[in-house]
């Protein structure tokens, strides 16, 4: 008869607390399909579904549901006895900056995980517009920062690239020879600049008639109806199309995700926390 290890047990809480295996997957540094797998093999060994299925995303079956509070109890007892037992717990403050937008729902998973994991590190996490986050940096403000760039600098870490590109309501479409709607962010960043610069290459008017702090306010103009905005393309999804060469926008820059930090007199908190943010965008990859 098979059994049940701990690993199968984190894989059901992480994708029954994220609601889909996609987030369930990046909070456990995994691929999607490792997750996928690992679920399978779960429910093959119980005989039966721990999920329904709806839409894109998970709910827990009457199975998974009788398993949620044992599973909770079994990972929580050994995670205590590893910390009661170690002799190398990790302790400490650490300030993290984390985006509002891009990589949130990762970068939550990690951090969630990391406090179980070092529950004697003090987490000060600030999750705000991650153009801010260089100079907090620099003002001693943050520890560990992970904020968006075109082009990274020598200190800043690569995690994650995503090109960008024009977008319009699938929906909705704009007359190339009339003067275009655009929604643009309204903080001062490299997006807002290389928008403009695209538009402005174009040779044909064009107005700003929405603006946002944030990605999500663009998607929103964007689905709406109102403008094209420039989103990454990892923002996209079946209701948004790309517009770009239809209406003779020129190639804009992939945004780069990075991470950056700064010395501290007691580098465990970093060091860990950079190593399980690593890890986890690695698996993405």
């Amino acid at each position: 008869m098979e059994s049940l290890d701990s690993d199968l047990l984190r894989t059901f809480l992480a994708v029954a607390e994220a609601g889909s295996v996609t987030d369930g997957a990046s909070r456990i540094y995994r691929s999607q399909s490792a997750t996928s797998l690992q679920i399978k093999r779960l429910e093959d060994i119980l005989g039966r579904p721990v999920f329904e299925r709806h839409g894109r995303g998970v709910r827990l079956s009457e199975t998974g549901r009788q398993m949620l509070p044992v599973a909770q109890d079994v990972t929580a007892r050994l995670d205590g006895l590893l910390r009661d037992i170690s002799q190398d717990a990790i302790t400490g403050k650490l300030r993290v900056g984390i985006p509002d937008d891009h990589g949130r729902t990762t970068l939550s998973g990690i951090i969630a995980h990391f406090a179980r994991q070092h529950p004697k590190v003090e987490l000060d996490v600030t999750c705000a517009l991650s153009a801010d986050f260089p100079d907090a940096l620099k003002k001693g403000l943050l520890d560990l920062a992970i904020y968006e760039v075109e082009s990274p600098s020598h200190h800043e870490e690569l995690l994650f690239e995503d090109p960008t590109c024009w977008v319009s309501s699938a929906r909705h479409s704009f007359a190339s020879d009339e003067s275009l709607p655009v929604a643009l962010f309204d903080h001062a960043c490299w997006w807002r600049e290389a928008a403009l610069a695209s538009l402005r290459a174009q040779q044909k008017p064009f107005r700003v008639v929405y603006s946002s702090q944030s990605v999500s306010g663009v998607i929103a103009a964007v689905e709406a109806g109102i403008a094209v905005g420039l989103l990454g393309r990892s923002s996209l999804h079946a209701g948004l199309s790309v517009v770009g060469e239809t209406l003779g926008l020129r190639n804009t820059p992939s945004s780069k995700l990075v991470m950056a930090g700064v010395e501290t007199q007691n580098a465990g908190p970093q060091n860990a926390m950079k190593a399980a943010i690593r890890t986890a965008f690695l698996a993405k990859r």
